[in-house]
């Protein structure tokens, strides 16, 4: 009888959460409005409550798809098709060449939430310090391995330098937002990288 029924879904539900993803990762959470996600994603209030539940509840969505599709997986291809070096500098030039696309420069969605609402929100800092574990996990592996092939120096405790990565990463991701400068930027990458060897 009915073409539609009321509670039929006529939106793609996965690129509709991929643009509110992109939404909140350009302007952060509070600064974004129940109006702008309708504007991004051309889909009403309440098909988005309905699907996502409340602005909260379709952020941390949007956080963990970003986290598993994006983070996890850029890490999962580095690992398997770098080497060491190459590896590392690659997760630090993925968010350098964002400085110079046109109003891309969005840093990572991941620490700018850490700095917008972790220390507030036991659930989301959950959910970052977790992300945050297993970057540090993947560069103590990538110098491991680059230790046991001669490309790096042996004679240091990697776990110490993974430390140190992570901080220098997530130092790099903060200034990023507000000091976008490709030599400022390449120059934490490249000290990393030199302390390596």
């Amino acid at each position: 009888m009915w073409s539609t029924m009321p509670w039929e879904k006529n939106f793609d539900i996965d690129e509709t959460l991929t643009r509110a993803m992109q939404t909140f990762w350009a302007h952060g959470y509070e600064a974004t409005s129940m109006q702008d996600l309708v504007t991004a994603t051309g889909v009403n209030r309440a098909s988005i409550y309905a699907t996502y539940g409340d602005k909260r509840a379709l952020f941390l969505t949007a956080l963990r798809k970003y986290d598993g599709e994006i983070r996890r997986r850029m890490l999962a291809e580095l690992a398997e098709t770098k080497t060491p070096a190459e590896a590392i500098a690659a997760v630090f030039d993925k968010f350098i060449g964002q400085t110079t696309v046109p109003q891309g420069n969005w840093g990572c969605f991941l620490v700018n939430t850490a700095l917008e609402l972790a220390a507030h929100d036991d659930e989301i800092s959950e959910l970052v310090n977790a992300a945050q574990d297993e970057i540090e996990a993947f560069f103590l592996a990538m110098i491991r391995k680059g230790q046991q092939s001669g490309a790096f120096a042996a004679d240091r405790d990697a776990k110490p330098l993974a430390h140190q990565a992570l901080a220098s990463l997530l130092g790099m991701l903060v200034m990023i937002r507000s000091r976008p400068e490709e030599e400022f930027l390449t120059a934490v990458r490249d000290g990393f990288l030199k302390s390596l060897t």
